[in-house]
């Protein structure tokens, strides 16, 4: 009981200024689209794309200051791709039931990263914005644990150098499936690692390790939590329960909380908002979202979602939105509180990748047809 009183207490959202009158009238328009692009890679650089799991991430985004431009990073097989895509304001024509209708632009570039390659499939890329903004940090794992972190220049050139490289625990003994990798939102160069096959989570510090938890359930979503400036504690999804983890406990193992979901329903995808709200979903198409504070459910979006809801992640925007991801070819935008969803929009085929960019409402997602779908997102009242 001690153990969760105390990690409450590290999650209180920071105190916020009085709301203006002109902030909460902003806080009552809706999200629209401002554009919704759709490029094609080039069948030369990836011909047949890799498979990966279910719910493996193998995209991320980077958009330049202006937004006239984002760099897609792809990841399939045993490399990584970078694409040039051109953006700018567009009109959103939208169908039936808000469907938004992507716009064609041209891809300006495409390579591959000239990066050490690694030796199983790529499971999950993340693109993490570095303290200073003269370059990203770009952190790739794959099948069997094996982390990959390099530099990279703002503007999507490689720095030629790596930054680190952490083999697996178990030195990539076993069988190898879903890993998973997330940077510290205080810390770059802090990582932690799931690994399901081995039901692990391993911390980092570049490449010295700092701690490892052992799930009880096959691990298959790993999330940073932000408390005040310091981010020490984990959230992850383990079959149908979500963990919260403390680097700073020994007790239990680390764990500090436990949430059990419906029972033989896997749950593929946590995050977090800067509210300090958790939102879960899974293979029972209901997103669930808890205050750390109680931990109990705040709201629980029933069968929002088609199919499997393969990831979540609230609106940089406005934290009342969320953009969920199904596991077919459908992502749609929606205000959780009310579940009421504002638009959608669809790719071609399957997802094999989608994300968004941590403090934008950009949006981008990769089809094993090809596409490429990247959306911009803002306020009603800014268009």
């Amino acid at each position: 009981m001690f153990l969760v009183s105390h990690f409450t207490s590290l999650l209180l959202p920071v105190a916020l200024p009085p709301a203006k009158p002109e902030d909460c009238e902003i806080e009552e328009q809706m999200l629209e689209a401002r554009s919704l692009k759709k490029a094609v890679v080039p069948s030369a650089l990836i011909e047949h794309p890799s498979p990966a799991n279910l719910q493996s991430n193998r995209l991320s985004l980077h958009v330049s200051d202006d937004g006239t431009s984002c760099w897609v990073y792809v990841a399939s097989g045993c490399h990584i791709y970078r694409i040039l895509v051109s953006l700018g304001d567009s009109l959103v024509d939208t169908g039936k039931d808000s469907l938004l209708i992507p716009e064609h632009t041209q891809v300006v570039d495409s390579a591959i990263v000239n990066r050490c390659p690694h030796r199983s499939e790529i499971q999950t890329i993340v693109l993490n914005e570095a303290e200073s903004d003269d370059y990203l940090i770009l952190g790739s794992v794959d099948s069997y644990g094996h982390l990959i972190v390099s530099r990279l220049d703002n503007d999507g050139k490689d720095v030629e150098r790596l930054t680190f490289s952490v083999s697996s625990r178990d030195f990539g003994v076993g069988e190898g499936g879903w890993a998973g990798l997330c940077f510290s939102p205080s810390q770059w160069s802090t990582t932690a690692v799931a690994h399901s096959f081995g039901k692990t989570i391993d911390v980092f510090d570049q490449d010295l390790h700092l701690r490892t938890f052992r799930t009880l359930w096959y691990p298959t979503a790993v999330d940073f939590l932000q408390s005040g400036n310091e981010s020490s504690i984990l959230a992850v999804t383990e079959g149908c329960q979500l963990s919260i983890w403390d680097l700073r406990i020994k007790e239990n193992g680390g764990c500090v909380q436990r949430i059990c979901g419906s029972v033989g329903d896997i749950l593929y995808s946590v995050c977090n908002s800067s509210t300090g709200n958790i939102a879960v979903g899974g293979s029972d198409r209901t997103m669930t979202v808890y205050d750390p504070r109680r931990w109990s459910a705040v709201s629980r979006w029933v069968n929002c979602s088609k199919y499997e809801i393969t990831g979540i992640s609230f609106s940089s925007v406005d934290p009342n939105y969320v953009y969920i991801q199904g596991v077919d070819y459908e992502v749609f935008c929606g205000q959780w509180k009310e579940n009421k969803k504002a638009f959608s929009f669809r790719g071609d085929s399957n997802w094999l990748g989608f994300s968004k960019c941590r403090n934008k409402d950009v949006l981008g997602g990769w089809c094993d047809s090809g596409s490429i779908f990247i959306a911009d997102v803002v306020e009603g009242k800014e268009r």
